[in-house]
């Protein structure tokens, strides 16, 4: 679902001549009923006043995106009645004239009020659908109603909607495109509002509603009165524990506090079963509290290097074909993480370094996706997620390059539009550290003190969300609008979590695994050929002056384009003033990504958008690191 564009029209004079302003959806419902609101969820767009020609009544037009298909909406004035006695029926009336579905918002906590609308609104034979709206404050009220014998009643179908969170909203847009339109519309005489649209006839000594189709009051409010007692069941009603929940998760302020309780113990409980599954530590910062003889670090020190040594003995070192399939060997032994050749950190860097944050990453995504917090996380950070372009669910692959930018770049795809991938991805590349460059700057710039620390994380926030904010005005395309469904709280189906977290974690394999060998081959091959070096003793002098570091720095930085962490940890023995240290922890974050994510970026993106996404990342480490070492007390 996308953002929609607003389309402000300016107040004509009452003999201005009518034109028609057609809707593919059309709201229609009495005031305060939540559906400015609905409209806002289902378009983006936040309710602007805009009057109709020739009046001073207010209505709002956007644009939805479903399926990748265009569809026009207008948000109705809020009436009481189709009576043509104000101004604001005799808009909703012109209104309906050309719209090709309607959606009537209802209350669900007054039925037996705003059903009289609904009667006049089936009377005028167009196609519609029924929006029960406020359906949290029924249930929280006791106030129980049968939506599929209140369809069949009115024969139209019948959605219940929480119009402020979006619990049902993408059901009720289904249920409105399903329905069958005439191609053609008819359009009446709309000056003289002319009787062929039926309604209540309130007023009868008024000359204003003579000559109209009128509905016999005391039929309709009869015919009200009996559905409400047949589909409505009073409770009394105390909250349950998981109602208490769901109110908490998406209050303004609770809300907030609740996410950033949910988001730290996601993140501790990452890091905690990644660091375990590669090394058999348990902890969260620094040494680990308890350590056994586990991992994926173990498994290929046991299973693998005495083959990889033998192989290495048998191709001589320093050969062409040693480095390419073994790499460096460090002290006479083989590093995984530092050989980087194609048969050693080729296959340990996705295999023993990746895949086991990419298990727990997506063990805790399914968590919150099965116990139904996952939609309303995405739906409390939708507004702000809007204010860089961007709509709640954008994230998801945020939150997943925490862990590893490489399956945060490939989890882009849940998003809609390009513009969406292209700024979430580029916002994922400079400014989101990996999991294992965190735990390095935590250990290094930690020394230093705890300021050093959050001076280098607010950086790349402030980065994140100044980027963000550019890219809003800057890229094309819609802004997205969040439509997901929100399930109530329940525990999650082991069986189906175990199934969920295999075929993620093969998909990440087959996609990844060739993407990192073919990266290392080619790295490897520069790293031969001397390009490194040659491009080392070029930019030395440009390193140095704008952003203070030795000109020794520019190793680390070139090899973070293979490891990150192991280029922070090269940082150690230059003998770094602070300063220098978070301007080099900032720079080396925010400079190229590893190579892995950089390959996944092109694939993702095309070479189009990738290299457009490169060229900001250069442009904001330039400036980011200048301004930190010119502007450092």
């Amino acid at each position: 679902m996308h953002r929609g564009r607003s389309r402000t029209h300016r107040t004509q004079s009452r003999r201005s001549r009518r034109r028609h302003v057609v809707s593919d959806i059309l709201l229609v419902g009495q005031p305060n009923v939540g559906k400015s609101v609905l409209f806002s969820r289902l378009t983006g767009v936040r309710t602007i006043a805009s009057n109709y020609p020739g009046t001073t009544v207010g209505y709002a037009t956007g644009k939805m995106m479903f399926a990748k298909d265009t569809y026009d909406l207008v948000d109705a004035p809020g009436t009481y009645s189709l009576e043509p006695l104000d101004d604001a029926a005799r808009v909703a009336v012109d209104l309906i004239d050309d719209a090709k579905r309607i959606i009537n918002v209802v209350d669900a906590t007054h039925l037996e009020r705003h059903l009289t609308l609904t009667m006049e609104l089936l009377a005028q034979g167009k196609p519609m659908v029924v929006a029960l709206n406020m359906g949290d404050e029924a249930r929280h009220k006791g106030i129980e109603i049968d939506v599929k014998k209140l369809a069949r009643r009115l024969g139209v179908p019948v959605i219940s909607t929480v119009a402020r969170t979006g619990e049902g909203v993408k059901r009720l847009i289904l249920a409105t495109l399903a329905l069958d339109v005439e191609e053609e519309l008819a359009y009446g005489n709309e000056a003289g509002h002319p009787g062929h649209h039926p309604h209540i006839a309130r007023h009868h000594g008024r000359s204003q509603a003579k000559g109209h189709k009128h509905l016999a009051e005391d039929k309709v409010w009869c015919r009200v009165g009996k559905i409400v007692d047949e589909v409505q069941i009073l409770h009394h009603h105390h909250h349950t524990f998981g109602e208490w929940l769901e109110d908490v998760s998406v209050h303004p302020i609770w809300g907030g506090l609740f996410a950033i309780l949910v988001l730290a113990l996601s993140f501790i409980l990452i890091r905690m079963i990644g660091e375990f599954l590669i090394g058999g530590g348990i902890g969260i910062i620094g040494e680990p509290w308890v350590k056994v003889p586990f991992g994926t670090e173990a498994l290929f020190d046991v299973a693998w290097k005495p083959v990889m040594m033998k192989l290495s003995g048998l191709l001589g070192e320093g050969t062409f074909l040693h480095n390419l399939l073994i790499g460096q060997l460090i002290g006479g032994e083989i590093d995984f993480m530092q050989s980087f050749g194609i048969l050693t950190s080729g296959l340990f860097i996705p295999l023993g370094a990746v895949l086991p944050y990419i298990v727990s990453f997506y063990f805790v995504l399914s968590i919150l996706e099965d116990t139904g917090y996952l939609p309303r996380l995405a739906v409390f950070l939708d507004n702000i997620m809007h204010r860089i372009g961007l709509h709640g669910y954008a994230i998801i692959p945020t939150l997943l390059g925490l862990g590893c930018n490489v399956p945060g770049i490939m989890a882009t795809r849940i998003l809609e539009t390009r513009r969406q991938r292209f700024i979430t991805a580029t916002l994922i590349s400079i400014a989101v550290p990996c999991a294992a460059l965190q735990a390095m700057i935590i250990g290094l710039v930690g020394d230093r003190g705890v300021w050093p620390v959050m001076l280098v994380y607010g950086i790349l926030f402030a980065v994140w969300i100044l980027i963000g904010l550019i890219l809003r005005f800057t890229s094309r395309g819609f802004r997205p609008e969040l439509l997901i469904e929100i399930p109530p709280y329940r525990l999650p189906s082991w069986k189906a979590l175990g199934s969920k977290l295999w075929m993620r974690t093969v998909g990440f394999l087959k996609e990844a695994l060739p993407v990192v060998l073919g990266a290392v081959l080619v790295v490897n091959l520069l790293y031969q050929f001397n390009v490194f070096s040659y491009l080392a003793k070029t930019t030395a002098p440009v390193v140095s002056f704008l952003w203070g570091l030795p000109e020794d720095a520019i190793v680390p930085l070139l090899v973070g384009m293979l490891r990150k962490d192991v280029a922070i940890g090269m940082f150690a023995p230059l003998s770094l003033t602070t300063k220098q240290l978070v301007v080099g922890s900032v720079v080396l974050s925010m400079f190229f990504p590893c190579m892995a994510t950089l390959v996944i970026l092109f694939r993702e993106l095309k070479w189009k958008d990738a290299l457009k996404s490169i060229g900001i990342m250069l442009l904001a480490v330039i400036i980011v690191g200048a301004a930190i070492n010119f502007l450092w007390p």
